[in-house]
Order: C-alpha cells, then structure tokens, then sequence
C-alpha cells in the first residue's frame, strides 16, 4: 500500500471528485458512513457518544457522523464552535444536524461541565490533515483537557495535533486516541515511535477514492501488507534441496552459542535446502543437539577466528559473534575479500562500526539489520527516528546497501530511496534472540534466490507475523524467540493459502 503525503491525499480527494464525479460532500458522507459502520460494530456496547467537530472538512466528517450514529440509535451530544465559520461541506452538514431535536449541539466550553460517564466514547474530529501548525488557545485546551479522560477515544482520519507528513515538537499538544480512522491510506507519522503512539490502533477504511490516482501517483513510501503474496513463491513439487540455497551462518562464541543456535535453526525452519553453522568447538554439542538437521563447522575454539568460504553459500553474520580482537580481524579480512551480498546483524555490525572505513568493506547489495542504537554507532545520532531515516536513506545510497532498520514499525530502506514499512509484529519481539531469528529468516530466503529487497520485504512481514500467531497462544509477555520459530508453519499455511486462491 501506498503512502502518500497530506497534498497528495487531498489532490487524491479532488481528482476523485471531479473524474468520478462525485460531489464533494457526497464523498464526505462516504467517509462518515464508513466510520459510523466501524464504531457501531466496535463500540456497540456503549450508548453515549460526545462528537467534538472543528470548522474544517473534518469537522464536516464529525457533524455527519454524529447524524448518522443518531439515526442508529445512539445517544449523541455534539461539540463545537457554533459562531465559527465552517467550511462549505462542514456548514451543510452542521446545518443538517441542528435540525435533528434529538441531538444537542453544545459549545466547546461546556465540556468541562458534561458528564463523561463509563459508556461515553469521545470522537475526536476537531482537525485532519490540513493542519499546519501546533494547537493553541481553546484547542489545546480542550484537547489536554479530554487527554485527561478514560473513555475511549476515536479520532477521524488522524489525531487532533498531529501532523500527517512530520514529526511534531516535544512540546506539542497532540489528542492520544486508543483508535484512528483513517480514510484510504497510512499515514507516514503512524509509523514513527514519536508520533505513532497518539494514534492508538489504527483502522484503514476505504472510501473508494479514485484507484486511477492512487496507481499513477508516486511516491517512495509504502506500507508492506498485501505485497508480500506477490513475492512468494509456491514450494515446485519437481525440486530438491540443491534447489533452495546453501545458508552459511556465522556466530557465536563461548556464552553466545545460543544466539547461532536460533539463527540456524530459524533458516531451517524458513526453507533453506541445506544450512550450515559455523561456529567455535565450543558450541559443537549444543548446535548438533538443538539443530540436528545443520552441519557444523568448526571456526575457532571459544570464537570464530576462522572465516571459511564456500562457495554457492549465502551467509548471514553476527548473532552472538563476540567482538574477540582474532574474530575482529579475521572477520575483517573476510569482508575484504568477500564481494557478494549477505546479511550482517548484532557483533558483524559493532566490529564494522569500530571504525567508519569498515562501512566501505559492506559488499554491495547486502543486507544490514541494525536496531536504533546499533545505526547510531555504524552512522551517527540523530534527533528522532525522522532524522534517523532519513541518515539511513543517504547512507544506504551511498554504500548500496538495503538498511533493515528495526523498530516498532521495522523500515526497510533500498538503495533507490525507497521506504517499506512493516506493519506486523508485536511487542514480544522486544526480548534477546528475536534479531537473531531474523538473521535466519532473511539468510533463509536470500539462499533461495529470492532478491535482496524481496527478502528484506518479505523476511521482515514473515518474522512480524510468527510473532503474531506466537502472542496469540502464548501472550506477548511469555512468549520466546522460540515460540515465533514454531509458528513458522503458521505463516507458511496462510501464504500458500493467499497464493493459491489468487492463481
């Protein structure tokens, strides 16, 4: 799915009126009924709804929506600037809903005198995307003021305060709702640790806006959700093992076997036709034993100072490595060497951010997974997560690499400047062992002649999604890397499945 920036969501609104012609408060009535669909299946268990309605087109969504969810029955008490000038489709529909006598229209300061009771669920329609500046005056006000209750918020199309592109100044005050809905598309603040925690979950709701716009338009931001059926590849029944890749994985060291033990048996889990461990003697008994299906190789005694390699193999580099001055420089001299592409995680990372020079021993076309303060040390600080992907677009540029930069919302970075959020996942992943999971994942599939930006893609929404059906059985404080290992057939199923039923 696409990401298109505030200007471009509302030249997509004025292009699907005027080459569809629909009116433009008949495609305001569009949006509101999808919301209206939305919240009286998910809030039917409350009766009270408080409408808070700006002068703007989103207000203009409010004052509909609040006609509409009177009409199915509930109780509904409007809030807003009556003196204000609205615009023209928010005006209609506000006139429209004052001659309703069963809704009552108050003004915006008699919200601290109302009574928000237990079923009372406050919709947040105050500004949408056309906001340019922070909140001031009775807006920020009145927003601080209902941050403060415990009702269940829904904001309409996005939070009050919240730009739709950019991130906001710390002292900004911005409506925290626990739901958006938003029309058609993502929006690039969603997805970003700073901005992302206002919204709450959020809900895509499609209004039909013009498809011929949405296909044209470009842009270099994206949301990975349904792309991923069209990168994989059904399992030929006519194969054998030579036919899905040698996997290398490289790791661990004495105390740290256990983070190669994860990745090895998380590329066998993901496909790979034959898989490889090498790693110091140290950790012979426990690989073999928790991974019987990979073949050992020895490269050191308590770390790897041995960097073999084979040819036809597609290594992945780092879980549980160690930062050994021997493992530092052999591995060093590996990358010197070396000039295919691999995936490289957690100790490959710290040793090449030793020294800024190493970044130019990266092989072009590799795949880099850094966690925040993992970026930090191979390319600098930065502000905020913005700053920190946009450092990540430059550098993955100038180096030709795919940056895998983890997060709430994991970005993939190519070297064209394109941006893949990831959307699945949880925050079960937040514990040691889960990149190292990745590692193997990513390896697994780059093995199997998969392209490095369709591995990165589709590794990252794989590894989000085992982690989904993980949480799912065993909640997200309890489960463990392991448990997201385990659900890989899980995932498997559901894209054969996809893939199957679109042939």
């Amino acid at each position: 799915m696409k990401i298109f920036t505030a200007e471009q969501i509302r030249n997509c609104d004025e292009y699907t009126i005027k080459n569809e012609h629909i009116p433009s408060i008949q495609l305001m009535e569009r949006a509101a009924q999808a919301c209206v669909d939305w919240i009286s299946e998910n809030c039917k268990n409350h009766r009270n709804f408080a409408v808070f309605c700006g002068n703007g087109n989103n207000g203009g969504d409010g004052f509909a929506i609040a006609r509409m969810l009177y009409l199915k029955g509930f109780d509904i008490d409007v809030f807003t600037n009556s003196k204000a000038k609205f615009s023209t489709d928010a005006n209609n529909n506000f006139r429209d809903l004052k001659e309703i006598s069963g809704i009552t229209v108050r003004e915006f300061k008699e919200a601290k005198d109302y009574r928000f009771d237990s079923r009372t669920v406050i919709i947040d329609a105050l500004f949408g995307t056309g906001l340019s500046r922070n909140l001031e005056g009775e807006f920020k006000e009145l927003v601080e003021f209902l941050n403060l209750k415990t009702n269940i918020k829904v904001s309409i199309d996005l939070p009050s305060g919240l730009f739709a592109d950019a991130i906001s100044s710390e002292e900004s005050t911005i409506f925290k709702a626990d739901f958006t809905l938003s029309f058609q598309f993502w929006k690039k603040t969603f997805l970003h640790t700073e901005t992302g925690k206002y919204t709450g979950k959020v809900q895509i709701l499609d209004i039909n806006l013009s498809r011929e716009y949405i296909d044209e338009t470009e842009t270099k931001n994206f949301v990975i959700n349904d792309r991923v059926k069209n990168i994989f590849k059904l399992r030929d029944d006519f194969s054998h093992k030579g036919t899905y890749g040698k996997v290398m994985i490289v790791g661990g060291s004495y105390g740290k076997i256990g983070a190669a033990a994860l990745a090895t048996k998380s590329a066998l889990k993901t496909g790979a036709g034959l898989t490889f461990t090498l790693a110091p003697k140290c950790g012979y008994e426990i690989l073999q034993t928790s991974n019987p299906e990979a073949m050992f190789i020895e490269g050191g005694k308590d770390f790897v100072n041995d960097f073999k390699v084979e040819e036809g193999t597609v290594y992945g580099i780092g879980p549980g490595l160690g930062t050994n001055d021997e493992t530092v420089n052999n591995f060093l001299k590996f990358l010197k060497d070396y000039s295919k592409s691999l995936i490289l995680d957690a100790d490959a990372l710290n040793i090449i951010s030793q020294d800024k020079k190493n970044l130019k021993l990266i092989p072009k076309k590799s795949i880099i997974t850094p966690h925040p303060k993992e970026f930090e040390r191979l390319f600098g600080t930065t502000k905020n997560s913005f700053e920190r992907l946009e450092l990540a677009k430059k550098q993955s540029k100038e180096l030709e690499i795919y940056i895998v930069l983890k997060d709430h919302h994991t970005q993939i970075i190519t070297p064209e400047g394109n941006v893949f959020y990831n959307i699945t996942g949880n925050s079960g992943l937040a514990k040691g062992g889960s990149g190292d999971v990745l590692t193997g994942i990513l390896t697994s599939f780059l093995a199997q002649h998969y392209t490095e930006e369709e591995s990165a893609i589709l590794g990252v929404w794989f590894h989000g999604r085992a982690a989904e059906f993980a949480a799912e059985k065993y909640s997200k404080e309890s489960m463990l890397p392991t448990d997201v290992i385990n659900e890989f057939g899980s995932v498997f199923t559901e894209l054969n499945t996809k893939v199957e039923r679109a042939l």
